[in-house]
């Protein structure tokens, strides 16, 4: 059988992994809930498929990767199809898309991947339901923990250009981050050297006050950066404030020991100028 990734909820990272694969020749499957995405993904080379309301093509996949986010009720793809997960035994790979978050708050101290999941918000507290049930199906499951993602058409500059970007100051916050394209080499790197039942963090190697990144965001645009605002000032929405409820410094040792990873971004200073040529500004 030629390689073939099933990509269920294929988005923002999994279409960098599917531009590594597709020119090495994989057949990749990406499910999508519109037809006008659907129009996008084939013009990429993916296969569209409208899911949730087809049956998912298990038994034409290779490897398999969920980017699908949890409810509180539990992973929506093993609520929809879990009979069809546990008998596809014939996978050689299955990757989750988990979150850093599930480490929850650590007072800005590190996180490796043998830390306890203590995760202190309702989506942390899903994300480590969803790992369990993915890893309860008996598959060749590899979790990848994602720090904040960001890259071409989903980092700061917008905002800092539009005026809306804004520099809150949170003491002692820190945060990790990660670009999408050192997400899909680590992706790649993991189908390469498959692993079942390994947790992998994907963060770069610099965490980093999210006031600094937007500074040095309007300073590549030659803007002024913007005002300082104390958190204890600012209007932020619930869930924009939930952000800022955890502190942590995430390392990623394991992807570059186990892995071979040599991050094309290893800090964010790398990954801004990165995005900024890409999107032309």
């Amino acid at each position: 059988m030629a390689k073939t990734l099933l990509s269920i909820g294929h988005g923002y990272s999994a279409r960098a992994l599917a531009r590594l694969l597709l020119p090495q020749g994989w057949r990749v499957i990406g499910t999508t809930r519109s037809e006008d995405k659907a129009a996008a993904l084939r013009a990429e080379g993916v296969e569209p498929l409208i899911w949730p309301g087809t049956p998912l093509p298990l038994g034409e996949a290779t490897h398999l990767l969920t980017s699908v986010s949890p409810t509180a009720d539990g992973d929506p793809v093993i609520a929809e199809a879990k009979a069809d997960l546990r008998a596809a035994t014939h996978l050689d790979w299955v990757g989750y898309l988990s979150t850093t978050g599930v480490y929850g708050d650590r007072g800005g101290d590190w996180v490796d991947e043998t830390d306890a999941l203590t995760p202190s918000t309702a989506r942390g507290r899903a994300r480590v339901k969803a790992e369990a049930e993915w890893a309860d199906l008996g598959l060749p499951l590899h979790i990848f923990r994602l720090a904040g993602i960001y890259g071409p058409g989903r980092g700061p500059f917008s905002k800092v250009k539009s005026g809306k970007a804004r520099r809150i100051i949170k003491e002692g916050q820190v945060f990790s981050r990660t670009h999408v394209d050192d997400i899909a080499q680590v992706l790649a790197a993991s189908i390469a050297r498959p692993n079942p039942g390994a947790a992998y963090n994907v963060c770069d190697d610099d965490p980093a006050p999210p006031q600094d990144v937007i500074a040095h965001a309007a300073e590549l645009l030659g803007l002024s950066v913007p005002e300082a605002i104390a958190i204890e000032d600012a209007e932020m929405t619930p869930m924009a404030r939930s952000f800022y409820a955890e502190s942590k410094k995430v390392r990623n040792d394991r992807i570059k020991d186990e892995l071979g990873v040599e991050l094309l971004y290893p800090d964010y200073r790398a990954g801004l100028a990165a995005v900024l040529k890409a999107e032309g500004m």
